[in-house]
């Protein structure tokens, strides 16, 4: 593949930041996966193309997609690539509980919920060092981006090991003082996420239940959302482990079931017998049974015995 001339070379930063971009696609997107700017990227993969002198990118207007050159280079480079990743995963063996472990979570729940809660981790196991990654975008446990994720499903025909940990309920809520106003639910506005996130499981709920009401404001944070509906914005569809307890918030009683979303807590196979990354994904799963009554709610405690039946069996692991 490579002109044997130009292997030495060959920076394997720029074969690396070149097999990012053929995975996301985008300048902006593999500039925030990789924590460098836009023109890093851009520079990398150009070197290499020179380096090389062949073009492995067309850039159109759907995002940078490989040619044919470019998908021969990808394939040597994911074999470079999984060899770098195998050796990093020999290190991991270690027995030590010290070291970095790498969580990440949707912004919510990691700010709004886990935070606060991991203190303990810290006095059980002062050796471990965490990075808590809060994202919507999802990082990729496989190409170890992180080392244990918290996620709403589990993945299909993924080969991660996987707990489910909980059910997330949510409740439509309003500005404590608009509660009581007539009519409400049916004239207020809503509060949701911006159009990148229409997808979202809660964006999808309330498009099916008020098709075609205002948004009178959107963020792609919940804990946005949250001060937009105390500042009275209108409606918000939030998660009860953020809103209920909110003496700014009242939630509005909506006679249809609401939205539910399991939480499951996902692992790289190779890393379930790493002592670092098993002591703190145990600690998560103590954490969210001992606080299952938070996520079901204050109107929904007579449900919560039946909750500690069904979260107290542990889910089949992937």
């Amino acid at each position: 593949m490579l002109d044997k001339k130009c292997t030495g070379d060959l920076d394997w930063e720029d074969v690396r930041y070149f097999a990012a971009l053929a995975r996301y696609r985008s300048l902006s997107a593999t500039a925030r996966a990789l924590r460098v700017n836009h023109a890093t990227v851009s520079r990398r993969v150009a070197h290499l193309e020179a380096l090389l002198g062949r073009a492995l990118f067309e850039r159109r207007a759907e995002g940078y997609v490989l040619t044919a050159d470019g998908r021969a280079v990808l394939e040597e480079a994911n074999v470079m690539d999984n060899a770098a990743l195998s050796v990093l995963r020999r290190l991991d063996a270690g027995v030590e509980l010290s070291g970095l472990v790498r969580l990440t979570a949707g912004r919510s729940l990691a700010e709004g919920f886990l935070i606060d809660r991991l203190d303990g981790l810290h006095r059980r196991h002062p050796g471990i060092d965490l990075e808590l990654i809060g994202e919507v975008r999802l990082l990729s446990l496989a190409r170890r981006e992180a080392d244990i994720a918290l996620r709403f499903g589990h993945p299909k025909g993924s080969e991660l090991a996987g707990r489910r940990v909980g059910t997330i309920y949510f409740g439509l809520y309003v500005a404590a003082g608009l509660h009581a106003e007539p009519d409400a639910l049916t004239r207020s506005p809503l509060i949701g996420f911006d159009r990148d996130g229409d997808s979202i499981a809660e964006a999808e709920w309330l498009g099916q239940h008020f098709p075609g009401r205002r948004f009178s404001f959107r963020a792609n944070s919940q804990i946005a959302q949250a001060a937009a509906a105390r500042a009275g914005f209108g409606i918000a569809l939030l998660p009860r482990y953020l809103a209920d307890n909110d003496r700014q918030l009242a939630e509005i009683d909506y006679h249809v079931p609401l939205l539910e979303r399991e939480l499951w807590l996902l692992i790289r196979p190779d890393l379930t017998k790493v002592p670092r990354v098993r002591a703190v994904a145990d600690y998560l799963v103590e954490v969210f049974r001992s606080e299952r009554q938070r996520f079901v709610g204050n109107c929904r405690a007579a449900e919560s015995e039946a909750l500690e039946v069904q979260l107290g069996e542990k889910a089949p692991e992937a």
